[in-house]
């Protein structure tokens, strides 16, 4: 008895698939991360987080490049940005710097793990209800800013007084509180009104092209140098528009 051919409806496109790999793969190092924390490993925690970032930017990328972008994707990213900028990063602080504090400092954690959670709700609650017209379609995806700090940024913002204790700019003996405070401090923006920077909005006037590219080999050199050092730097570049923004909203974060 000879089989017929299966429809090409029960086959799917490998490049369909890659997007979604790269999410599962970025979920796995966010998850590793947390056993590296555990066992008091920073700097490979830290690294799977920073890599986990690296993922969140690529898979999206891919999904719109091959024109691979579905419901189901999304909601993959979302559940895994979760994981790996909200749970892994404040396992990783806590174990690091607010272990002394006991509970408090756990409370602490839980509000920056649940801020993430609320954010990424309240983006994918916008992205289901999506434009009415094609015209508003093109508006949304040429908005220069987010509405309040992303995730991934979030986590790196979180992260900060690791990075500053490792780089040996404050000391490890920095009591607890003021950690758990930013990490608050952290959740607020995230969840805020706040338009924050996206690189859709980066325009580079001329004269600063070269600026730019030096800042680019100086960079470079930091990250085999002093690469605690570079994501300080990295965060406080961060910070300066947020910081301005708060001023220009005289600090009224939830309008």
């Amino acid at each position: 008895m000879k089989l017929l051919p299966r429809p090409d409806k029960d086959r799917v496109p490998f490049l369909q698939l890659l997007p979604n790999m790269v999410t599962l793969t970025g979920m796995c190092l966010g998850l590793t991360s947390i056993q590296y924390a555990m066992d008091e490993r920073f700097g490979f925690a830290v690294l799977l987080i920073l890599l986990s970032v690296l993922m969140d930017g690529l898979d999206g990328l891919l999904a719109r490049r091959l024109s691979a972008t579905s419901n189901f994707g999304a909601e993959l990213d979302s559940l895994s940005d979760f994981l790996c900028f909200g749970v892994a990063p404040g396992i990783l602080v806590y174990q690091y710097h607010l272990s002394t504090l006991g509970s408090l400092g756990w409370i602490f954690v839980l509000i920056f793990a649940a801020s993430t959670c609320l954010r990424l709700a309240r983006f994918n609650v916008m992205r289901g209800d999506g434009p009415s017209t094609q015209e508003d379609a093109d508006k949304e995806k040429e908005k220069p800013y987010f509405v309040g700090v992303p995730a991934p940024a979030g986590a790196l913002l979180c992260l900060l007084p690791v990075f500053a204790t490792q780089a040996g700019l404050i000391s490890f003996d920095l009591p607890s509180i003021w950690t758990a405070l930013w990490l608050g401090l952290v959740g607020l923006l995230m969840v805020s009104s706040l338009r924050t920077f996206s690189p859709k909005g980066l325009n580079v006037p001329r004269g600063l092209v070269a600026i730019i590219m030096f800042s680019l080999v100086i960079g470079i050199g930091l990250i085999f140098t002093r690469p605690w050092l570079l994501l300080v730097i990295i965060d406080l570049l961060y910070l300066v528009p947020l910081l301005i923004g708060v001023i220009k909203v005289r600090g009224r974060l939830f309008s």
